[in-house]
């Protein structure tokens, strides 16, 4: 009797648990009748709606950067547009010897055979043409022609300058270029052309530069392709380097220039460096032999020298009248100086190497040799920021404050730059 019950009662157990799932089940699914409580598939929906809005926020991201990417390259084309007109190529050519070959004879005629007519091949000069002998680049200032190029690419004294011109209605167009100027402490020349209404790029301020700005480049890349455009970012600021002369001058070191990695090939030289709004942010003046290393020489440098070329008719230089050293860490230890930062007065090798000149504003001013001064106008005077490259920046005339280490005490000592000649 036992086992028949069992036998019973199991499918009966098995059917009552099939309703109790199938009654859960559907509970889950169709969920209760109370707005409070979700059910299953309404779970299942909210997770649909959650990656559905992830989707439509990766996408609006997406776009945004898109929509960033093209607003910068539609920049860069704005920038390329309005600058390029400005931008020049400069072409040095200067007299050169035409030589051709020719035969000369051996000299003394045989006394027994006379002239054998025996000629030796050789080379003579027949006269002189004028010839391309370098190119680089400029950009024009002013709509009445004033153009900015290095010093290197208009050097020869000899040579003749022309200039191309890039605007609307004259390209092509060659003007014979007059060097006005050339700045005997900087890779900096002043030239002017005789056209008006011309198509000029405006400086903008250096002094507020920031690593990782946009920079754009326009050049005669190689001296062969005009007009060509690099975009990269300031790399760095107030470094200091070697630029070489042009046509066998001697180096010159170059104080607070800008770093870029845009492209600045040979060619490039004189070339605007701009920024995103079109205005010159510097003048291209070297590249390293590291790839991707180029260097610019800041806009406020260059638009001082312009504007004392346009006021005055030249350069003009301020002058203190000393010979220093720059203070570093390794000098400090070396003479146990006080200081590890500054300029230390002190005479040359050379017995004409004087540490102060006589009769220079300095000299009038009471400076002594082995005085240190530690900062010109509130500016601390270090690697960054050289004594020279400030008094580079001031005009003859100007008062500049000096603050000084001399004797054991520190003192102000007010100055009056003259002018160098």
């Amino acid at each position: 009797m036992k086992s028949k019950a069992l036998t019973f009662i199991k499918p009966k157990i098995a059917i009552i648990a099939s309703f109790i799932f199938l009654g859960f089940f559907s509970w889950m699914a169709l969920g209760p009748k109370s707005t409070n409580n979700f059910g299953f598939l309404d779970i299942f929906k909210l997770k649909q709606n959650q990656n559905t809005v992830n989707a439509a926020a990766v996408n609006i991201a997406t776009q945004k950067e898109i929509i960033k990417v093209v607003s910068e390259e539609s920049q860069v084309i704005d920038v390329v547009k309005i600058a390029s007109p400005a931008v020049v190529s400069i072409v040095a050519s200067a007299d050169m010897p035409v030589v051709e070959r020719c035969y000369k004879d051996l000299g003394n005629v045989d006394p027994f055979f006379g002239d054998l007519g025996f000629r030796v091949p050789s080379y003579c000069q027949k006269g002189t043409e004028k010839q391309r002998i370098g190119a680089g680049s400029g950009f024009i200032v002013s709509s009445d022609g004033y153009i900015l190029t290095n010093k290197h690419v208009v050097d020869n004294d000899k040579a003749e300058y022309t200039v191309i011109l890039n605007n609307p209605g004259n390209i092509g167009e060659k003007v014979i270029a007059e060097v006005l100027a050339l700045d005997p402490n900087n890779d900096i020349a002043i030239l002017r052309i005789k056209k008006d209404n011309l198509p000029f790029i405006d400086f903008t301020d250096s002094a507020n530069l920031q690593v990782g700005q946009t920079a754009i480049t326009i050049g005669y890349s190689l001296g062969e392709f005009e007009n060509t455009v690099s975009k990269g970012v300031v790399s760095g600021l107030l470094r200091s380097i070697v630029a070489g002369g042009g046509y066998g001058n001697t180096s010159e070191v170059l104080e607070g220039i800008i770093q870029t990695d845009a492209a600045i090939n040979p060619g490039n030289s004189g070339g605007p460096l701009l920024d995103i709004a079109g205005n010159a942010i510097g003048m291209n003046v070297a590249m390293a032999q590291a790839q991707n290393i180029g260097f610019a020489i800041p806009s406020n440098d260059i638009k001082k020298v312009y504007e004392d070329v346009r006021k005055t008719g030249k350069i003009q230089r301020a002058y203190l009248g000393i010979r220093y050293m720059l203070i570093d860490e390794d000098l400090k230890k070396k003479n146990d100086l006080p200081y590890n930062y500054g300029a230390l007065i002190v005479r040359g090798d050379v017995r004409t190497e004087l540490a102060i000149v006589p009769g220079s504003p300095a000299d009038k001013a009471g400076i002594v040799e082995n005085d240190i001064i530690l900062e010109a106008d509130g500016i601390k005077i270090d690697s960054n920021n050289s004594l020279s490259k400030i008094i580079a920046s001031r005009r003859s005339g100007d008062i500049l404050k000096l603050k000084i280490y001399s004797k054991g005490k520190e003192k102000m000592v007010d100055v009056a730059l003259a002018e160098k000649i």
